[in-house]
């Protein structure tokens, strides 16, 4: 047997590669395939299967693009009616090789959701793996909130709780547990840094599954996080199907002309610089979402409609960039300017950022004209505290709570360190509020410098 785990950068999203006997499976695959299929081609084999777990939320699953490339046979629940692929149902097994995937139905984080469990039949009639998709993670459990519905999700708890404790954890503390998810990603709260976990390691340090059932409902029932408005992207593409890449996008490098005929014609301008290139002059109107964080907030601050247009530094690989896009399936990547001084060496006007340190907010912290802006979610904030007198708005919130901020004021932002802080000034300046500054080094300098603390 021929195992991989392949992790996709930012979204923090595991998919599992499985040779037997030259027969491939593919759990959880991402949209650019081209990973999967040079694995396949490097050790001669045949990708035959590949399993979903679940309609995924945060990702553009790439089950479909998969068998378009290879004719696999796609595995999905049967309690969803997806527009492709082949219901598979609680007991079912499917042999690739010498390997028995075995299904669970595993509901709760999803009605459809199933676990995967893996028995290496030349080996041993024992389970080896579960591949628990967004029901079981390493520290964690999956989220229930996107009911946004109180009745809903407590069902959903129960639900849940149930797939763990009568389905999962019973398969045997040696079992390898193999998620969808690892650290930073959004279908879980506290979701540990570790590469590999087991069923017993879970059992003993996992502190939701040391909840009674009745505990766990209650807890379960009460979480809420952010829904970014792509989700809901995700959630059709992943039902219906997306559109078939091919391969991926190969967006032109772009002139002055072409450049500005775009921005006329209303493109996302969208500068994956770092906040300090950006600060020190950018396109006007232009949104700086920093290369790494576009898995993050791309989905919360970009559209579908209108095609987009990337700026970067001259020593940026442009393949990174177009991946952490399509993946969350923005194709309309039209142009990109390969270096921000094409811009200003054109003659072309640019704008800049205002920033402050944190001992200048501080000087400053009694003065009238001055509105705070903290962009932390809302958890930091409760958890750490916040500088004096600031006002929070998440930042993936922030275009939809503009009227809550005042514009014959200077708007001073910050967030933990800086990155987000730089996306929150991009929107802010887009937006035509005139006075804006971004503190440097955010809550986490304001901390270090030992400054006043509002809890």
């Amino acid at each position: 047997m021929i195992f991989e785990k392949i992790t996709s950068e930012g979204l923090a999203h595991n998919s599992y590669f499985l040779l037997s006997q030259g027969e491939v499976a593919i759990i959880d695959p991402r949209r650019d395939v081209d990973v999967y299929l040079d694995l396949a081609n490097k050790h001669g084999a045949d990708i035959l299967h590949v399993f979903e777990t679940h309609r995924n939320e945060d990702y553009v699953s790439g089950g479909l693009e998969l068998a378009h490339h290879t004719g696999a046979t796609i595995h999905h629940g049967e309690n969803l009616d997806f527009a492709f692929g082949k219901k598979v149902k609680e007991g079912d097994t499917i042999r690739t090789g010498a390997l028995d995937f075995g299904i669970l139905e595993t509901p709760g984080h999803t009605p459809e959701s199933i676990s995967i469990t893996l028995r290496h039949k030349g080996i041993s009639d024992d389970y080896y793996m579960v591949f628990t998709g967004d029901a079981l993670f390493a520290g964690d459990v999956g989220r229930i909130d996107f009911y946004r519905d109180s009745e809903a999700q407590k069902e959903a708890a129960k639900t849940l709780y149930d797939s763990l404790f009568n389905k999962i954890l019973p398969l045997g503390d040696h079992v390898l547990v193999m998620p969808a998810h690892g650290a930073g990603s959004v279908c879980g709260g506290g979701i540990l840094g570790i590469p590999y976990s087991t069923i017993g390691f879970e059992k003993k340090n996992n502190a939701i599954l040391q909840k009674t059932r009745e505990e766990f409902i209650e807890y379960k029932s009460q979480e809420t996080f952010p829904i970014a408005p792509y989700m809901a992207k995700m959630e059709e593409y992943n039902k219906d199907g997306p559109p078939i890449l091919q391969s991926l996008p190969f967006p032109k490098s772009l002139k002055m002309k072409g450049l500005k005929q775009h921005i006329v014609n209303g493109a996302q301008i969208v500068d994956v610089r770092k906040p300090s290139s950006f600060s020190g002059g950018h396109v006007p109107k232009s949104l700086n979402i920093w290369q790494s964080g576009l898995p993050l907030f791309a989905g919360w601050l970009l559209n579908y409609e209108d095609p987009i247009v990337i700026v970067k530094d001259a020593y940026q690989k442009l393949d990174p960039i177009i991946r952490f896009l399509v993946r969350l399936g923005y194709d309309k990547i039209v142009g990109y300017l390969s270096t921000f001084s094409k811009w200003f060496t054109s003659g072309e006007r640019f704008a800049t950022a205002n920033t402050w340190t944190v001992h200048r907010l501080q000087e400053k912290l009694s003065d009238t004209s001055l509105f705070i802006l903290d962009v932390r979610d809302k958890e930091s904030v409760e958890k750490e505290g916040k500088i004096p007198g600031a006002k929070n708005i998440f930042l993936g919130q922030l275009e939809d709570q503009l009227t809550e901020l005042p514009k014959d004021k200077h708007l001073c932002v910050y967030c933990d360190s800086g990155f987000k802080t730089s996306v929150a000034v991009s929107i802010l300046m887009k937006e035509s509020f005139e006075e804006v500054t971004n503190i440097l080094g955010g809550f986490h300098a304001w901390e270090n410098a030992g400054f006043e603390i509002e809890k």
